[in-house]
């Protein structure tokens, strides 16, 4: 939230802190097993259960093709993307790849790369807290 952290990132007790401070958070799935996801960039780290998804504000990035199709058959916010400019969320918000034009209901990746990062819907990044500071 104030800064890269990438041995916590993708894990259950830093996603739980950061809704608790009041964030949406970005989240990795790379696996589906039949019953239970896994969270994860590249490779599974803590399982999860599906309901375990329910009333929180995620954003879910699925990593794989199954794990797609289960997140969207389970009415679970997500998306994927490789190097698209833009790719469609679940929920019709637009995830803009760095460094393209944003706009309404429009979410800025890495806005550290840019400066008109305030003509998006929301943003998404490392550093959260910085942009939520400039913004009160």
């Amino acid at each position: 939230m104030s800064g890269k952290n990438v041995d916590r990132e993708n894990t259950i007790s830093f996603i739980e802190e950061a809704i608790e401070q009041g964030f949406d958070v970005e989240i990795d799935i790379c696996k589906w097993d039949g019953s239970k996801f896994y969270l994860g960039h590249d490779i599974p780290n803590e399982s999860i259960e599906p309901g375990w998804f329910e009333d929180k504000p995620l954003w879910v990035h699925a990593k794989d093709h199954a794990v797609l199709h289960e997140l969207v058959k389970k009415n679970i916010h997500c998306f994927w993307h490789d190097t698209d400019k833009y790719t469609i969320t679940s929920k019709g918000y637009i995830w803009a790849y760095p460094g393209e034009p944003g706009g309404e209901k429009c979410i800025c990746v890495h806005p550290e790369q840019r400066s008109d990062w305030r003509s998006f819907s929301g943003i998404c990044g490392d550093n959260i807290i910085k942009y939520k500071e400039q913004i009160q």
